[in-house]
């Protein structure tokens, strides 16, 4: 089994023991982002679609405003106005504003969405098997708890992984348009 000073081709040792062990988690984060995408992308929508979609269904029949959508993604991402306006355009999701508040946009699936999704669950409820089968349910309980551990203790104050998404689903300090397009 390479280590990462291998796989990555560096020569000098880290800086440290967290150094190491924080490239890890992010070389071993991308490699499961790249194996999940390459199963869905015959589908046509990209991981962070597919996470849309699953939130929304999980809301469904319920619809979500962005700054929902956002805080309950898995990886943020600073633009989800674009993003849903692609989903939008594939007539995935379906939108409109709210009847006291024109600057509130309500979003919830469609049925070609959820038409997508039924035929994605079969192959995307095999990847975590495929993927992490290998560990044992100790292995994966503990490789869990040290997770958190990680987002709860290390990240807090830092990223702040849990923060509240602002309207238009930017994060706080990003400028990015708003759910109508216009500038935050």
């Amino acid at each position: 089994m390479a280590d990462l000073k291998h796989e990555i081709a560096q020569e000098r040792p880290f800086s440290s023991l967290e150094e190491e062990a924080l490239l890890n988690l992010m070389r071993t984060a991308d490699c499961i982002n790249r194996a999940f995408h390459l199963q869905i992308r015959t589908w046509g929508v990209t991981s962070t679609q597919y996470n849309v979609l699953r939130i929304l269904r999980g809301a469904h029949p319920a619809a979500l405003t962005c700054s929902d959508i956002g805080s309950r993604m898995i990886a943020t991402d600073p633009d989800i106005t674009r993003l849903l306006g692609r989903l939008k355009a594939l007539k995935l999701i379906r939108q409109n504003r709210d009847r006291h508040d024109r600057r509130v946009v309500w979003t919830r699936i469609s049925e070609a969405g959820l038409d997508l999704l039924t035929q994605m669950d079969p192959v995307v409820q095999r990847l975590p098997k495929e993927m992490l089968g290998n560990f044992s349910e100790d292995e994966l309980t503990e490789l869990i708890r040290l997770l958190e551990l990680g987002r709860r203790f290390n990240l807090e104050e830092a990223a702040n992984c849990s923060a509240k998404v602002m309207p238009g689903g930017q994060l706080p300090g990003h400028r990015t348009p708003n759910c109508d397009g216009k500038k935050a």
